[in-house]
């Protein structure tokens, strides 16, 4: 099994969680994060005076899923969070070892 992390912008977060249900992908954690990569986040205006916003407002989806699914997974990730400007995000791809439903303790693929 592998674990999908993708930090997108807050806006695409609906289309891309649309397009992962269309995949068969149906269940995910989402989180509001902050921070920065090569864009160094951007300068405000604020009653006339200008200061710098380092970390820029993110959302990070994590999804657990069969090793088979992860370059679907990636390719409709990339396809619909992709704006073509900076800042658009990444996508990490990491194994997992154990999976463990805390209801029922099924583990693995029958706990995702």
């Amino acid at each position: 099994m592998k674990k999908v992390e993708a930090i997108i912008k807050p806006f695409k977060l609906d289309d891309v969680r649309e397009a992962l249900a269309e995949i068969g992908i149906t269940g995910m954690t989402v989180v509001e994060v902050k921070g920065f990569g090569r864009q160094k986040g951007h300068t405000e205006l604020y009653r006339g005076a200008e200061y710098m916003v380092d970390f820029l407002p993110k959302v990070k989806i994590e999804v657990v899923i069969k090793e088979e699914l992860v370059e679907q997974t990636v390719d409709v990730i990339v396809d619909i969070a992709r704006t073509g400007k900076i800042g658009d995000g990444k996508i990490f791809v990491t194994d997992v070892e154990r999976v463990i439903r805390i209801r029922t303790g099924e583990e693995n693929e029958e706990a995702v």
